[in-house]
């Protein structure tokens, strides 16, 4: 019995080590994965979907407990059906209608949920608060909703297209369920196999023990990129390779030009200035309220191979920062609005460059990003 229980024990730790230091980013695509939803194709949005959710830890977490104490074929799909239809309504709700939440307060909502399965698991109300648990099945559909947010909101940073949207949302959706499904199967496997075991008891409280404490490591990182979001000029979604090449504006400066564009609903636009290799570019855009997906790059001269070097991108609605050019060649952003209504953006720079202004088509640059990606 001891024996057993200081195995349940280290197989946990090992779980722990391995886990946690992936738990902040939990939602995150590669860029193969953007590249797939960019190229389209409902096959590839379920595609995208099921290898999303198995690396939603968060997500996956909070199945885990939502099962552990489940014995009965007919609570597990009850339960399992609750949170899914949840997270099914706010995926495909909040994705059409371009409701977008910062991600970083989602996802800490979602690591709570993980604390609150597990403070349930471990008997927390009657032991702790002397007070019966709310109504599982209601707080399981509610958490789903959430759950449902922190999806839609990550799949808005990707520039969606407008045509056949809903289709490629259900589909995205269709793929977390069928990854939902895999990762489940697997679960119950586990618990079975230890529930036949006497060590089943310590491993169940070691691991309930295990989702506050992870749960509670994802809160804080979350809410430290929240915190962090609340002075969009001073955040960064991507650091560039060099960080030599790009910094922050932090003080007042002096423009030479300022350019305001409108980008139609759903729709994307491009502004670009042309700078000599070593020359200095300062920049500030700011959007009316609405955040916009954008990429700061930059394409070398006289290349007709399609390459181009990404400084910095993500969805802000402003976004402050200098380059000194790596090399002579176009440099500008590109901006996508996801939102169901026109944006209006104002642009300022300061530097050595020679004015372009707007170029290529949303179809022109997402067949660079397929090569490049």
């Amino acid at each position: 019995m001891l024996l057993k229980a200081k195995i349940t024990f280290f197989l946990t730790s090992i779980l722990v080590l391995i886990l946690l230091p992936q738990l902040g980013y939990s939602h995150g695509m590669s860029d193969a994965e953007k590249q797939l939803i960019i190229d389209g194709g409902n096959l590839h949005y379920i595609w995208i979907g099921a290898t999303h959710m198995l690396s939603g830890y968060d997500h996956l977490l909070f199945v885990f407990g939502i099962i552990f104490f489940l014995t009965r074929f007919k609570d597990i799909v009850k339960y399992i059906t609750a949170f899914t239809l949840g997270h099914s309504v706010t995926l495909i709700f909040a994705t059409f209608n371009a409701i977008q939440i910062n991600y970083f307060l989602i996802d800490a909502i979602i690591a709570l949920s993980v604390c609150y399965i597990a403070f349930v698991n471990l008997g927390g109300f009657k032991k702790q608060l002397n007070i019966n648990p709310p109504n599982m099945l209601m707080m399981i559909t509610g958490f789903g909703l959430i759950h449902g947010l922190g999806l839609s909101t990550r799949l808005q940073q990707l520039p969606l297209s407008e045509d056949h949207l809903l289709m490629n949302i259900i589909s995205f959706n269709l793929g977390i369920e069928i990854g939902q499904i895999a990762a489940l199967t697997v679960m119950l496997i586990i618990i079975s196999a230890f529930r036949k075991s006497h060590a089943f008891v310590t491993f169940s409280r070691i691991t309930n023990v295990f989702l506050i404490l992870a749960g509670g490591y994802l809160f804080l990182m979350q809410m430290h990129g929240y915190a962090h979001t609340s002075h969009p000029e001073e955040f960064m979604i991507e650091q560039p390779t060099h960080s030599s090449e790009i910094t922050d504006i932090t003080t007042q400066t002096e423009w030479r030009d300022s350019i305001t564009l409108t980008l139609p609903a759903r729709g994307d636009k491009e502004y670009k200035l042309q700078l000599e290799k070593g020359a200095t570019l300062e920049y500030r855009w700011e959007t009316d309220g609405a955040a916009l997906f954008f990429d700061f790059h930059g394409e070398p001269e006289d290349d007709d191979s399609g390459f181009f070097k990404s400084y910095k991108k993500g969805t802000e609605s402003l976004s402050s920062s200098s380059l000194t050019t790596p090399f002579t060649g176009t440099h500008g952003w590109y901006w996508k609005n996801n939102t169901p209504s026109p944006v209006t953006l104002t642009l300022k720079t300061k530097g050595e460059y020679q004015r372009l202004g707007l170029d290529r088509s949303l179809d022109q640059f997402e067949a660079e990003m397929g090569d490049n990606l």
